[in-house]
């Protein structure tokens, strides 16, 4: 048997642990169903990196598939997360990523967890101009911002966009890629939030919580509506005859056919035909025009902490979880 050479692939994949630490949810409940355990390593899949994950972080519906919100994904247990950024410690054979590469990406769901097996497809290759931290911030708002600016609104120089939330994780991006396009943007948020979207560009900050945003916006292109409910409906009377509602909430408290009764137009975020969304997201990071804001980060045995400071939908940017090099050894393993 030929012996690993020292930082070769093979040496790298022999220094992979068995075990790893991972946070479980074993039943649906509040943020204390959240256990960090040790369980057996996943192998790699064919097609798939094998990544050690060295930060993910919290997006708040993630929360809301905690509570058994989301019935499709299945009954626990379960491992949440779905952003990553770590290193690449196996490889696909001749695929496009190789041993040592620093990525981020999407992965649903599962990434708070040591490795995770992950679709080539689903990585990038991280921001160079910021560590893991802020590249695990990153994938899935930014992904879901640039769709609604860049695809499904389209947004050009002088048109107008109304963003709900926009201190928040998407909208804190959406904002700057709106900024990005030329256009004028009005973000709803609490007056101690307003210096910070100022800074990120955003021209008319609204206090939500001293006046209804229907009587400061007028004839918009586009609501970017991050919030749903009541906010989609009060929503159609700020947009302009034609003008675009965009839904990414689980309840959008509005339908198409409400949006075509008054002449405007709804559509719920989903799929999108970009291509390699976040080459995008890194090269617009690297050129310094898209900054994410991380409010805190926590480690992964303080997840359940992370998530209820999630759910306070309160949150300045993004929440992230470091997972560090502490090892399995003294961590339980489930029944």
């Amino acid at each position: 048997m030929t012996a690993a050479v020292p930082g070769s692939a093979a040496d790298a994949a022999a220094s992979v642990p068995a075990l790893m630490r991972v946070s479980v949810m074993e039943r649906f409940g509040e943020p204390q169903v959240l256990r960090t355990v040790r369980l057996p390593r996943p192998a790699r899949a064919s097609g798939h990196a094998l990544v050690r994950v060295h930060a993910a972080s919290v997006n708040y519906g993630e929360t809301k598939i905690r509570r058994g919100l989301v019935p499709e994904l299945g009954p626990p247990p379960l491992v949440l997360g779905s952003d990553l950024s770590g290193t690449v410690v196996e490889a696909e054979p001749g695929g496009r990523f190789r041993v040592g590469d620093e990525v981020y990406g999407i992965h649903f769901i599962g990434t708070y967890a040591e490795y995770v097996s992950v679709p080539e497809a689903s990585l990038a290759t991280k921001p160079v101009t910021v560590d893991h931290v802020s590249a695990a911030a990153l994938p899935v708002a930014a992904r879901t911002a640039l769709v609604a600016v860049f695809e499904y609104a389209a947004l050009r120089v002088g048109q107008r966009i109304l963003i709900h939330a926009a201190a928040g994780g998407v909208g804190h991006l959406a904002a700057q890629f709106a900024r990005h396009r030329g256009a004028y943007v009005f973000g709803t948020a609490r007056t101690a939030h307003h210096p910070f979207l100022r800074d990120l560009g955003v021209n008319e900050p609204i206090d939500y919580t001293r006046v209804d945003f229907r009587s400061v916006v007028r004839d918009v292109d586009v609501v970017l509506d991050l919030v749903g409910g009541e906010y989609g409906r009060r929503s159609l009377d700020c947009l302009r005859p034609g003008g675009l509602l965009l839904g990414a909430a689980l309840d959008p408290g509005v339908t198409e056919e409400d949006a075509d009764r008054r002449g405007r137009q709804y559509r719920r975020l989903g799929g999108a035909q970009m291509a390699q969304p976040l080459d995008v997201v890194r090269d617009l990071v690297d050129a310094g025009q898209l900054k994410v804001h991380v409010e805190r980060t926590y480690s992964l045995s303080e997840l359940p902490a992370a998530h209820a400071r999630a759910e306070t939908g309160r949150v300045t940017g993004k929440l992230v979880i470091t997972i560090d090099e502490e090892r399995a050894a003294g961590w339980p393993t489930p029944p």
